[in-house]
């Protein structure tokens, strides 16, 4: 079992692996956009435009899935930044791992001689994963949209927002505030356990060596369509989950 670089800093502990994933999963974003709008053309449109314009419409028609097609605009930009980087996210732990082995004492990752120990004297050290595959990061994605949903019900639609909590009677009040609060634990489990479970899958099939070359092209292949679905289920129910809380019909904030 690999071990991840853990490093404490004022008494909280970080994995490297999963900031440096953060990091080159922002800088693919952030290239992949520029690249994008590099050369805009509307005569002459290059591929990369064509294609990041493709991704927009479904993006703009799966919000309007979910709300008033006049309203699902504003949340454009929130939906691409969600989709674009939970897929790319979701893909980075795929093509290759990144492993160093430890037999010393490292203090400052927290390898000391009892977990050397219990690794037989060889501890395997994984610098390279999907940010998806932690924990901490899709709760941290979770609670940001958590607070995104719950500050716009509050701004844009107070009184039906506040209502909903006590329909359709008052003493479903525990059972709605629970439901509210199960809605970014779900959105974070399962995000986290479907792509863990793929870089489990690929860490063993690994051991096959040569013998597992066929059934990792298989299962490269089928996490590409796993990644893009989480990606698709995380933005979708965010709208879903804005729509429910911001957005109603008889309340103007919203339609210019």
């Amino acid at each position: 079992m690999h071990l991840f670089p853990i490093v404490e800093f004022m008494g909280i502990r970080f994995d490297l692996s999963a900031i440096i994933a953060i990091v080159v999963t922002s800088i693919i974003v952030l290239v992949l956009a520029r690249l994008s709008v590099r050369n805009l053309s509307v005569e002459n449109p290059s591929k990369m435009q064509n294609f990041m314009e493709w991704i927009i419409e479904f993006v703009h028609s799966t919000i309007a899935s979910t709300m008033p097609f006049e309203k699902a605009k504003k949340f454009v930009s929130l939906g691409m930044t969600i989709i674009v980087f939970i897929f790319v996210g979701n893909l980075l732990g795929l093509p290759f791992q990144i492993v160093t082995e430890a037999t010393t004492e490292i203090e400052w990752l927290g390898i000391t001689q009892a977990v050397l120990d219990s690794h037989d004297g060889h501890a395997h050290i994984a610098w390279w994963k999907s940010p998806t595959a932690d924990l901490s990061v899709t709760a941290g994605l979770a609670l940001v949209v958590f607070i995104i949903v719950h500050s716009l019900g509050l701004k844009w639609n107070r009184k039906h927002y506040l209502k909903h909590y006590f329909e359709p009677y008052p003493i479903f009040f525990p059972i709605n505030l629970i439901e509210t609060l199960a809605k970014p634990l779900t959105l974070a489990l399962r995000l986290y356990a479907n792509i863990l479970a793929g870089e489990i899958l690929i860490s063993t099939i690994l051991m096959l060596n040569f013998v597992g070359i066929p059934f990792m092209m298989v299962w490269q292949g089928f996490s590409i369509f796993v990644g893009a679905i989480q990606a698709f289920l995380f933005t979708i129910l965010t709208m879903v989950y804005i729509s429910q809380a911001a957005v109603h019909e008889d309340d103007p904030a919203l339609s210019h």
